[in-house]
Parts: structure tokens; sequence; C-alpha cells
């Protein structure tokens, strides 16, 4: 009789844990929509607000891991923080203005986003940027460019004719930079893919190039290596399998060829973002491993644009990777000492961590963080946000899910 009710209260127990794994934080598409938009919007706000008063280098701090109070950093830490948030708010701001109270914010932001790079691109501001000390201007302006690319009519569509020509500028300055061997040359590419884009001119021996160099640093099942060896960590969603992509499609549009690239790199993409989905825990976390992980939640870039592009694996639908992206985004902001007193990002991966920032990393750098946003792109009436809570792969294997589909490794 003893084992009996203990067998009951174990199987009460697991029943009790099980339900509320999958019903404690179940939200709807519009509560996770509306969350994703607070949390964009208090880390811009920041930014956009000083750089479009021209304020950003009065007031934005230079954190590094140093400690000094005049790191070399302070060189580019401004573009940084310009570029990398551009790259993932401007899914969102693609969107447009409308009247709906989020059509509105968005109007808003495109607003504070035009006039902060009227400021950073105008030699005669206080807030222009830095184009040509040190190799670093490539990577940031690089960024910018992915962020142009990812808002065409409401970023660049509304630049004057002078900032349009300051962009086009400073991009001739970065020209000059020479990347080193890994994936900074995705980032001459992109400029190029940028350049191409708004002007219909290029040069395409820096694409050429670097689209060869990662042809041949594929190391199987999606994984670039980052250089001729293979790094562990999340480089490949933070740069490579994004600007490989963004690029590609920039010449596909125009004609310019690697149509096989192309394909292959979207088969790549897609199993990358499958993985990415697998690597969330039911809770939220995910392995904190390799390089710049101050980067946050940027880690996964990817997922989310493969969401935003329709690029997600036939094992993954939309509002699995919603409820996962939401559970990882309220993983970080659940700890204290993400910002400053005054809503600046702090040198982190939860909280505020600053051993863990390489000598690389600054303030400006963490922003790169807004790019787990970019599937705020899609519309409010899309099925990513309209259909209900969904478990994502982890919560649903860890809660003893039968029909958990297993994975494969793909060999293209």
């Amino acid at each position: 009789m003893k084992n009996v009710i203990c067998k009951i209260c174990t199987t009460l127990v697991v029943i009790f844990y099980q339900t509320n794994m999958t019903t404690a934080q179940e939200t709807t598409g519009l509560q996770d929509r509306e969350y994703w938009v607070s949390v964009l919007t208090k880390i811009a706000d920041p930014v956009l607000v000083n750089m479009s008063e021209g304020n950003l280098k009065k007031a934005m701090p230079v954190e590094t891991a140093s400690g000094v109070t005049n790191p070399p950093n302070i060189k580019t830490t401004h573009l940084e923080a310009l570029g990398r948030l551009l790259t993932g708010i401007a899914p969102w701001l693609e969107l447009g203005p409308d009247s709906s109270p989020e059509g509105k914010l968005r109007a808003k932001y495109i607003d504070l986003m035009v006039k902060s790079i009227a400021h950073g691109f105008d030699p005669a501001s206080p807030d222009y940027l830095n184009f040509v000390t040190t190799r670093q201007p490539l990577v940031d302006a690089a960024f910018f460019c992915q962020g142009l690319l990812r808002a065409p009519k409401q970023v660049w569509g509304n630049l004057s004719s002078k900032t349009k020509q300051d962009v086009l500028n400073a991009l001739q300055d970065i020209r000059k930079i020479k990347p080193v061997e890994s994936n900074w040359l995705l980032f001459s590419a992109i400029v190029e893919a940028a350049i191409l884009e708004f002007t219909g001119k290029w040069n395409p021996d820096p694409v050429e190039y670097a689209l060869q160099r990662f042809k041949e640093w594929y190391k199987g099942d999606a994984w670039y290596g980052d250089g001729a060896n293979l790094h562990m960590d999340y480089y490949n969603s933070y740069v490579i399998h994004p600007m490989l992509l963004d690029v590609l499609t920039v010449m596909h549009k125009h004609k310019k060829g690697e149509e096989e690239f192309f394909n292959i790199e979207k088969a790549r993409f897609t199993r990358y973002a499958e993985q990415q989905e697998r690597f969330i825990s039911p809770d939220g976390s995910y392995p904190v491993v390799g390089r710049s992980i101050a980067y946050r939640f940027g880690t996964f870039q990817v997922l989310s644009q493969a969401a935003l592009q329709g690029y997600l694996p036939a094992s993954v639908t939309e509002n699995q990777v919603r409820c996962g992206l939401t559970a990882v985004i309220k993983k970080h902001m659940n700890v204290s000492g993400n910002f400053d007193s005054k809503g600046w990002l702090t040198l982190g991966f939860c909280g505020h961590q600053p051993a863990i920032a390489e000598r690389y990393i600054s303030t400006g750098s963490l922003y790169l963080c807004t790019s787990v946003f970019v599937a705020l792109g899609l519309p409010v009436n899309s099925k990513f946000w309209t259909a209900p809570y969904a478990a994502w792969t982890g919560k649903r294997i860890w809660g003893g899910c039968p029909d958990v589909r297993l994975d494969k490794a793909i060999k293209l």
C-alpha cells in the first residue's frame, strides 16, 4: 500500500511539473509582440534620443573590461552603437508608420533613426562618426549597411539627398580598410552589396573573394569556420550566415551570379536555424560558449531572420520560434544589471558582468543584441504573431512529449 501511495504521489508531482512547464509562462502572440517592442525600444532609446539631437558622444558612457576612463574603443564605439542597433531594429522600422499605437511608435523611431544618421554622417556634426581610424569602422559600417538593406524604404528612403551622399562618401573611406582573413571578409562584401543596391555600381572583387573563402571554410552541417579553423562560438549567427545570405540575396536581385551558392546557403541557413531552435532550454537558457557572449540574445539572429524571411525548416513552426525567443529574451531581461542608471547597456551576458567582455568590446558593441528582434519585421497579422502558444523543441523534449522528431545533419 505504501509503495502504491508513493507511486501516486510521484505521478502527481510529474503531472504538476509538466503542467507548470507548459502553462506558467504561456502568452499570446500579441503579448509577446508588445513585450518585444518594449524591450527593443528600451534598448534603443538612449542611443537614438541622444544621437538624434547630436549628443551621443557627450552622453554615452564607454565601458570596457579594463575600466579605464578613456579606452581606445572611444574612437569607434559610437559607430558600433548606431550600426548594430540599425541592423536589429531595421525590419521593424521597414513596416512603416500607420494609425495603430505601434505604427505611431514606429513613426517616432523612424524619425529618430533618420535624424541620428544625419548627425552621424555629417562632418559638421558633433556626433560625426569615425570611418578612418583603426580597422574597426569597417565592422560597424558593415552592420550599418546591413541595416540599410533591411530598411530600404523607411530608413534609406527617408534620408535627405545630402545625408545619402554623406553616407556614400563615408563608405568610400570604409572601402580603403583591408579586412583580415576571417568573418571580416563579409564586412567588405556587405558594404559593396549596399553600394550596389543603392547606386547600381560596385566593386565585385571583395565580394568574390569573401564568397570563395567561405566556400573553402565550410566545415559541414551548416557550420562555417571563422577563417580556416572552426571556432565553437556564435559567429555563424552574429555575422557569417546573416551576411552571407544578405549579400547573396542582393546579388540574386541584381543578377550578379552565384545562384548555386545562394541556393546552397539558403539550405545551410535553414539548418543552422533548426539547430538554434534546439539550443533553447525549457527555461529559455542556452549554452554560454565562445567569444562575444556580451552580445546577449543577439546570438539568435539566424533563428529570428529565418522566421522573418521564410527560411524556417519544416520541423519548426513559427509560433515555436516566437515562444522560444520570447523565453530567451525574458531569461536575460529578468536579471537586474543589464542597464545602467541612465538606460545604457552594460557589459555582461546576464546582468552586469564586465569580466566576460573581450578587449574589443565596449558599450557600443553591445547593441548587436538587437539582432534577435529582426522577426518584428513580420506584420502583426502574420502567423508568427497570431498562432497560439507553442512549446519549442527543448521544452517539449524535456517535458516528455512523445512526438518530438529526431535531429539529422545535412550533407550540403
